[in-house]
């Protein structure tokens, strides 16, 4: 089986979006399918809650988010949203930072937006 991880860093609500509805439909074809949030696209995630994001709320629902990354929310002045009205699991494994070497290991595709 064909493995993906999304690494999300850019800020821009399009670009995120396009993540997501790539991240479902590669799920929905079969595809094992992962989300990783970092950069400034950590700050997308309160605005995604807050908007209540139709695509986000799928993602979420489908457990594809695997990981947000603790420093960069930190950065961003999300984590204490992210820990307190989220359920994602945050990351800091890698200076503080979600690390790929895991990921590539266990046969993952990394693609970075």
């Amino acid at each position: 089986m064909k493995k993906v991880v999304f690494y999300a860093f850019q800020g821009e609500e399009m670009c995120f979006m396009h993540l997501l509805f790539n991240a479902i439909d590669m799920h929905k074809k079969g595809i094992e399918t992962k989300i990783v949030i970092e950069g400034k696209a950590t700050a997308l995630i309160k605005t995604m809650v807050e908007s209540d994001n139709k695509l986000y709320k799928e993602v979420v629902g489908l457990g594809l988010i695997d990981a947000v990354c603790q420093a960069c929310a930190h950065q961003m002045g999300v984590l204490e949203f992210v820990k307190n009205e989220t359920d994602l699991p945050i990351n800091a494994d890698l200076l503080g930072h979600p690390p790929m070497a895991p990921y590539i290991k266990e046969g993952y595709d990394i693609i970075t937006l």
